[in-house]
């Protein structure tokens, strides 16, 4: 892609209590070699010194914004906030405990630039403590449509790139689960396909906090999505959730 076009991207960062991570995610943007980029971290009303951290680097770099939410509103509302203040053509998304490789947008928006290709995401690695060791490599299929996100969300939200100019405006639904497989759904009814980059873009932090630790809590949120967000029959809601379910132990063994 030429270096005389590179069209804006704006960084989605949700950020709560999150002083311990939060300036190794900001830095692996800093790093990006694609460098028309905007970082918006929505500071989620934290208790500890994340609003100071991520004001210092806003001071230091005009490319980082910082959007103080009033209450603790949670990780859609903070996305959404973050999405209605961004002035980029793509959206992207990064979580403040999750990193990106030095290039991830070159390779993502010269993919889209020169493709026309309206979403994207990306294989990712997951670590617990050093990115240099990743656990686990995460592959994904090549193309994803409203129907197969439904059977599994392997559309992780740190490695996905909307092109709003194509998609137009959109927003995720105030959940506390799936609410990025809902956005992509949402979408991809709209006649999109999103399409995979599929080499390692990403680093995904496994902590305690990632990891469910109610397995039957988050099993009941999924199933009243299918049945009560989406309005599936149950006959319809069995069939995705039991698909949700096997590919879910897959992918995480």
């Amino acid at each position: 892609m030429s270096d005389s076009f590179c069209p804006l991207v704006s960084i989605i960062t949700p950020a709560y209590n999150a002083s311990s991570f939060i300036e190794a995610t900001i830095d692996s943007v800093i790093k990006q070699d694609y460098s028309n980029w905007e970082m918006i971290i929505i500071n989620d009303f934290s208790s500890d010194t994340t609003g100071k951290i991520i004001d210092e680097y806003s001071k230091k770099d005009k490319r980082i914004v910082v959007i103080n939410n009033p209450s603790n509103q949670g990780v859609a509302r903070s996305r959404n906030n973050g999405i209605k203040a961004a002035k980029g053509k793509y959206i992207a998304f990064l979580d403040s405990d999750d990193l990106w490789k030095e290039n991830k947008l070159t390779k993502h928006i010269g993919f889209m630039e020169e493709n026309n290709i309206a979403i994207t995401y990306s294989y990712y690695e997951t670590f617990s403590s050093d990115a240099s060791k990743p656990t686990k490599l995460i592959k994904c299929p090549k193309k994803a449509t409203y129907k197969s996100i439904l059977k599994s969300n392997f559309m992780g939200c740190l490695t996905v790139v909307v092109n709003k100019s194509v998609t137009g405006d959109f927003l995720m639904p105030d959940l506390d689960h799936g609410e990025d497989m809902l956005t992509w759904y949402e979408l991809m009814k709209r006649g999109f396909v999103a399409v995979c980059v599929s080499e390692p873009l990403a680093s995904y932090r496994i902590s305690n906090k990632s990891l469910s630790s109610n397995k039957k809590k988050t099993a009941k949120k999924q199933w009243n999505i299918y049945r009560k967000f989406l309005g599936f029959s149950y006959i319809k809601s069995l069939f995705y959730f039991c698909l949700y379910a096997i590919k879910g132990i897959i992918k995480h063994h």
